[in-house]
């Protein structure tokens, strides 16, 4: 089957043409544009902005998708798009997108969980088996999540305030680094001392695997305030923060084992944080002994990308998932643990 999928739920306008078959041959293109010039100014993202340039990106980027995939819009047998959690005026353009070419087309749409992309991303690029544990990353969620099956959701743990991924974004602007922040940072710590600045790792002592990141921003943005910074205590900050982040990763992960109702054997990790090549060789450690398999998806997946919500769409169609009406609301917001069977 071929599916064409449309994600636009924050910054990134994307379009894919997916099929099942063996993993080198899945994704027939995959066109994404994000949005750095756009909110660059403004060191993160603003909402009206945001989908003012979806709609400005969508139509180039899905004739673009079809021509990498060399498809017709005849060859498309169904329709897959991000129909939430998200910025709700981007989800929007996407969804407009999708009912119009379904009803056009006459080709069945299903909606799609944003976070269910990410967590079965991995099934996308390496075929993981279920089960497996799940740590997903990214610029609004932190989360734990046992995989046991499809749509077979378990939350472990969460973050109860911000998620990583907007700590390294706000963190980066304290230091008055690029945009986007999270991948600037990561530059600038290669240059640091991670061991200069000791900060605190909240919620360390809970016996559950959520986490916690207010206080920790909070402790860096004191830091910055109390140590003007030159160029290479900005460096020793962004190094010192990032060790944090990812001793914080490997407690919680531990404790995330203890949690979990199966032995694990695999830990994937997605999401855009999933992407930060420091974190990704932490874990890979860590989990190397525990004897557990790390699994993590290409660059280019694991931030938002619409392969994987025409993967899931696969994997609901696959198990029998009816397609969605024509009349279903986008939803802000819309917990993974809200679609388990």
């Amino acid at each position: 089957m071929n599916v064409l999928s449309i994600e636009t739920s924050c910054d990134e306008t994307s379009i894919s043409l997916v099929q099942d078959s063996e993993i080198r041959n899945r994704i027939l293109s995959l066109v994404t544009r994000s949005q750095i010039k756009e909110h660059e100014a403004y060191g993160g993202v603003v909402p009206e902005l945001a989908a003012r340039a979806h709609l400005t990106n969508i139509e180039p980027i899905f004739k673009q998708s079809l021509q990498e995939a060399k498809f017709d819009l005849k060859d498309i047998d169904h329709i897959a798009v991000t129909a939430g959690p998200g910025l709700i005026g981007g989800v929007l353009v996407g969804v407009m997108l999708a009912k119009t070419l379904s009803m056009s087309l006459d080709k069945p749409m299903y909606a799609i969980n944003h976070l269910e992309g990410h967590a079965l991303t991995a099934r996308l690029s390496h075929d993981v088996p279920y089960p497996y544990l799940l740590l997903l990353t990214s610029g609004g969620h932190c989360m734990f999540v046992e995989v046991l099956g499809f749509r077979q959701y378990r939350l472990l743990g969460q973050t109860l305030d911000d998620a990583a991924g907007e700590c390294f974004d706000k963190i980066a602007k304290l230091l008055n680094f690029d945009f986007p922040g999270g991948p600037a940072l990561e530059k600038k710590a290669v240059h640091g001392d991670a061991y200069r600045f000791a900060f605190p790792k909240p919620l360390e002592h809970s016996l559950k695997p959520n986490f916690s990141f207010s206080g920790l921003k909070t402790a860096v943005k004191q830091t910055i305030e109390k140590n003007p910074p030159d160029d290479q205590t900005a460096c020793d900050i962004a190094a010192s923060f990032q060790y944090t982040i990812g001793e914080i990763f490997k407690e919680r992960t531990a404790k995330a084992l203890g949690c979990s109702n199966h032995k694990v054997e695999r830990l994937v990790m997605a999401g855009g944080v999933a992407a930060n090549k420091y974190l990704r060789k932490e874990l890979s450690d860590f989990c190397a002994q525990k004897s557990i398999e790390a699994v993590f998806p290409p660059m280019n997946l694991c931030t938002d990308n619409a392969a994987m919500i025409g993967w899931a769409a696969i994997e609901a169609i696959q198990n029998g998932i009816k397609p969605s009406g024509h009349d279903f609301a986008p939803k802000p917001r819309w917990p993974l643990e809200q679609l388990s069977f």
